[in-house]
């Protein structure tokens, strides 16, 4: 960890794991403690918090990591009559609330990366800087063709995802409570929505960029979707590109943890101290 870095660091914390409410519901979290610079890791939109293992481990106990289930994911997060964008906000808020922590780098993959971002540039104050893994890419790719694909994509795979929640390994929403979330992240990506939120974002602000497809993509899609990251790039000099890796979509937080980890210290190195 950079000095900088360190000045950021809170006094030390126990380990703690448990469940914090908020709303109508009650989300599991996890809190490594320590001493460390406090980073939170928003998770992929149906994923659990155990996708963030490898990069925790890459990045070590000098670091603070907190980590959660969103709403009706993993095992023990309680289902919810809200699964919005703006309560996945208010969980953000509501975790770090619960930990005690007032500023945290924020790493957010797929979703959560959109949910970094946003998060991001409502609390400049309170972010430390975002790191956002394969998602927040400003690019119109919803339209009704799409919308009706998304439908179709998750009632089909309902014999599957249901069998499976028991695991934790799908969440306990309806196939159109998930298509919902879905299509409203569509919407929250366009140009004209997201383009403006990374363009005010005024803390240290690194992309690591996964190559290939994602689930319900096709052919060049997804690449098609990263290259509108270069022109938010341009004109946000605190936004930079710090790694285009060879993992695809899904694999990535697997297979190229390290490069989000050293994305992580990257920024902490940047952010400025606020004591």
């Amino acid at each position: 960890m950079t000095r900088d870095a360190a000045a950021h660091a809170s006094p030390s914390a126990p380990r703690w794991r448990g469940m914090v409410e908020v709303d109508d519901t009650a989300l599991a979290v996890t809190d490594s403690g320590g001493p460390g610079l406090p980073v939170l890791y928003l998770n992929g939109q149906f994923a659990t918090q155990g996708y963030w293992r490898r990069v925790i481990a890459e990045l070590g106990p000098a670091w603070r990591h907190i980590t959660f289930d969103g709403r009706a994911r993993g095992r023990r997060s309680r289902t919810s009559s809200d699964y919005s964008f703006e309560a996945a906000l208010r969980d953000v808020d509501a975790v770090l609330a619960a930990r005690g922590v007032r500023r945290a780098i924020v790493v957010g993959w797929s979703y959560g990366a959109v949910v970094a971002a946003h998060w991001a540039h409502r609390h400049p104050d309170r972010a430390l800087g975002a790191v956002l893994v394969d998602g927040a890419f400003p690019h119109d790719w919803l339209d009704e063709a799409m919308a009706r694909r998304i439908r179709t994509m998750f009632r089909r795979m309902r014999p599957i995802t249901v069998p499976m929640r028991l695991t934790g390994l799908t969440p306990r929403m309806s196939a159109d409570q998930m298509a919902d979330s879905n299509i409203e992240l569509g919407e929250l990506s366009r140009e004209s929505a997201l383009s403006p939120v990374l363009d005010a974002l005024s803390v240290p602000t690194r992309f690591v960029v996964a190559s290939g497809s994602s689930l319900g993509s096709r052919a060049d899609e997804q690449e098609r979707i990263r290259e509108s990251l270069d022109a938010a790039i341009a004109r946000n000099p605190r936004i930079a590109l710090s790694a285009k890796v060879s993992s695809d979509h899904g694999a990535i937080l697997r297979r190229d943890f390290a490069a989000v980890a050293g994305a992580v210290r990257e920024v902490a190195g940047l952010s400025p101290a606020r004591r």
